[in-house]
């Protein structure tokens, strides 16, 4: 029955307060009270809900809501209560209910007392709820987070997939499909899903002026949260995480830091879940770190930060998640941490999958990298994907960007990208980007040795050049369509039609100057500069100085007792305690009691006599021993265990355990891997590396091991000699 104008601003006034209707709400309704199917593709913080519940008040019988989350639904319940004596005027039907509760929700259905009914697609299916529903007058039917509907949106749910049979068998009524995130390709999916074709289609603008975009090197990620955090002191954040591990390790950090955060994941059971969302809701606590289940209609206006700590798999997941910032329109600040490693595990975990599962990730990822490292507005970036043109220059919001405010150099790499595809189709097309890199680089493994590479016309010609320039290259190639990641065979790099016409005629290819940011650490540390300051570059060299001495007093080379960025650290924060400097980073608390005497004492005097106004507020904890992998690979490797069962036993690549042993080593605590590298290592060799590393090596970095030893070892061993030199000499 549909309402005149009037009529529906008089409802909108007296049952939930507002004065006038947001953009085309009032259209949307409407049209749905006319009986018309209806899409909406409304921003997260645009009304959405509004658009299905008001016409369910003011229609006769009871509207239908599927949807994902039962957190999700049970807030919209409360909210719908809040605004109307009967309780009964809205419920939940699912899997969270006991016998009675379900008995009650029927009875109030029956009795015509309930106008929406919120459940989740697996309820829908059950054959006693459907044949109880034909018996019910049915207003409508809303579908909520309607791109959980197609295996190209964020959040695909099969379940969603038979969401039309099952309307068709309860009754056929209006369907009003309603999303914050949806690509042209998903929006034209959902509707033939759901078969409705026809249905009047609203799109409001993607575009959030109130956001400020940012994506930063996932360098000291945890630190830099810290220092931003508390720049922000009082307001509200979510951080989000791609693990429940994850999640409880940066809540821990952050406690212990003294701000004010709780967890949420699904591996909590419900009433923390709903403690920790009221905590946050109610403002007890400042932070939540969660999964990406959290946040989903959860209705907090004065978000003002919404941090990515792991970089998400798609950019409608990104782009829903930053939403949830700033719904009060005032400024939200939305920072993701970006490294290239944490895509390459996305892939990893894509290649268990079914391959058109596998194959729809990959792009996803593929969009994803190209958000993180365009050069180009991520506004205009952002609006484009979802099928929206943006004016870059007079936009609204236009500069609230890091790429608008602070724009990349770019260097012309046309030359390199003919180098790297003439490799890639000389190759026969079967490396993936890493082995292509090492050719590159002419660096030697088993596949580079079993495929007789290291006598190619290729092999070392791109040594003037790093690893990551190379790898920039290659993951730009892939992004912009040069050439492709072959699914069936996974991970080898394949050319594209666009590849092979660049190969006979080039064309201009630029890439972002200095796209390494792995020698940043105080550059990323100073994005956000807090009382710490800047990098103090006199004491640095005082620093060297000490290290050199207790490095002779020890009889061992000055890198193995603590590496550049650790004084680079010190000299930032200035520790004058045992206790300060085991929270400096790489130190622990083995290293800085076993070295840190000379270095506490000078930095003390130092600080003295410059007058230097330490940075009291700002000394990074972490959370001791906060590897829960650190204790298993001790005792394992006590035990002798082999490092590959290690790994497989946490769940590890052997890339990931290394990177931990390290962790390990470095903070000066003792690793036994002889028995290891015994069976793997020639003794001669072993000994070559250790002399090296003694009398020659200006530095443990990897590529002067690599330049080194590259031609007689693989990488991974050449990090297991540099462990086991750091743990006999140091530790």
């Amino acid at each position: 029955m549909a309402q005149n104008n009037i009529q529906l601003t008089k409802v909108l006034k007296q049952l939930f307060g507002f004065n006038q209707f947001k953009g085309d709400q009032e259209a949307i309704i409407k049209s749905l009270l006319d009986g018309n199917d209806v899409f909406v593709l409304m921003p997260t913080g645009g009304g959405k809900s509004l658009c299905y519940q008001l016409p369910a008040i003011v229609s006769d019988g009871l509207a239908i809501v599927v949807s994902p989350l039962i957190a999700l639904m049970k807030n919209q319940v409360d909210a719908i209560r809040g605004i109307s004596e009967e309780r009964g005027i809205a419920h939940v039907l699912n899997s969270s209910l006991n016998k009675t509760e379900t008995n009650q929700v029927l009875t109030d259905i029956k009795n015509g007392v309930t106008k929406l009914l919120y459940v989740a697609p697996e309820s829908l299916t059950k054959e006693e709820y459907i044949n109880f529903f034909q018996s019910v007058d049915i207003s409508f039917y809303a579908i909520d987070e309607a791109h959980c509907i197609s295996e190209w949106g964020h959040d695909f749910r099969p379940e969603y997939r038979n969401i039309q049979n099952i309307t068709e068998k309860i009754g056929k009524r209006p369907i009003i499909a309603l999303t914050a995130t949806a690509t042209p390709k998903v929006q034209d999916d959902i509707q033939k899903t759901l078969g409705m074709q026809k249905a009047e289609v609203f799109k409001a603008s993607f575009n959030r002026p109130n956001l400020f975009y940012e994506v930063r090197p996932k360098i000291d990620a945890a630190k830099q949260m810290i220092k931003f955090i508390n720049q922000r002191k009082g307001q509200s954040g979510i951080i989000y995480c791609l693990s429940r591990k994850k999640v409880e390790e940066i809540t821990q950090i952050l406690q212990v830091n003294g701000i004010s955060a709780v967890p949420y994941h699904a591996g909590l059971d419900a009433k923390k879940r709903a403690l920790h969302q009221d905590m946050f809701l109610m403002e007890n606590a400042d932070v939540v770190v969660a999964t990406i289940a959290f946040g989903m209609g959860i209705d907090k206006p004065d978000v003002r930060f919404v941090i990515h700590y792991d970089i998400p798999k798609s950019l409608e997941g990104y782009y829903q998640e930053t939403g949830r910032a700033g719904r009060d329109g005032g400024v939200g600040y939305c920072l993701a941490f970006y490294d290239y490693k944490d895509i390459e595990k996305l892939e990893k975990f894509l290649s268990g999958k079914p391959v058109s599962e596998r194959e729809v990730g990959l792009q996803l990822l593929n969009e994803v990298v190209a958000y993180a490292e365009t050069s180009m507005s991520r506004r205009k970036f952002l609006l484009h994907y979802f099928g929206e043109d943006f004016d870059e220059k007079n936009g609204a919001g236009a500069m609230m960007d890091d790429n608008m405010q602070n724009p990349k150099e770019k260097i012309d790499a046309t030359q390199e990208l003919k180098q790297f595809l003439d490799l890639l189709k000389d190759t026969k097309e079967m490396l993936k980007l890493n082995d292509l890199v090492k050719v590159l680089m002419g660096k030697s493994s088993v596949i580079i040795k079993s495929y007789g590479l290291q006598d190619s016309a290729f092999f070392g010609s791109g040594k003037e050049r790093d690893d990551t320039f190379w790898q920039t290259i290659g993951r730009q190639a892939v992004v912009q369509n040069y050439c492709y990641k072959e699914v069936e065979s996974y991970g080898v790099l394949k050319l594209r039609d666009k590849g092979k016409k660049f190969l006979e005629k080039p064309s201009e290819f630029k890439i972002v100057k200095d796209h390494d940011y792995s020698q940043l650490k105080v550059e990323a540390d100073d994005l956000n500069k807090t009382a710490a300051g800047a990098l103090d570059e006199t004491l640095v060299k005082h620093l060297k100085e000490i290290r050199k001495k207790v490095g002779k007093k020890h009889k061992i080379p000055p890198f193995a007792i603590f590496q550049d960025p650790s004084l680079e650290d010190m000299a930032t924060n200035y520790p004058t305690s045992i206790e300060e400097l085991s929270n400096i980073y790489g130190v622990g608390e083995g290293k800085a009691k076993k070295f840190g005497k000379d270095f506490i004492h000078f930095i003390a005097q130092y600080v003295e006599e410059n007058d230097i106004d330490r940075p009291e507020d700002f000394v990074f904890k972490n959370v001791v021993n906060k590897s829960t992998n650190k204790v298993f690979i001790i005792k394992s490797t006590d035990r002798k265990m082999d490092l590959e069962d290690i790994a497989k036993a946490k769940g590890m690549t052997m890339e990931e355990l290394l990177s931990e042993m390290e962790s390990i080593v470095y903070q000066g605590t003792k690793l036994n891997i002889d028995y290891y590298i015994n069976d793997l290592i020639d003794e001669d060799l072993q000994d070559e590396v250790v002399e090296f590393l003694m009398e020659e090596a200006e530095s443990d970095s990897m590529k002067e091991l690599l330049d080194e030893f590259g031609d007689d070892m693989d990488e991974n061993e050449i990090r297991l000699m540099r462990i086991k030199f750091i743990s006999d000499v140091a530790n």
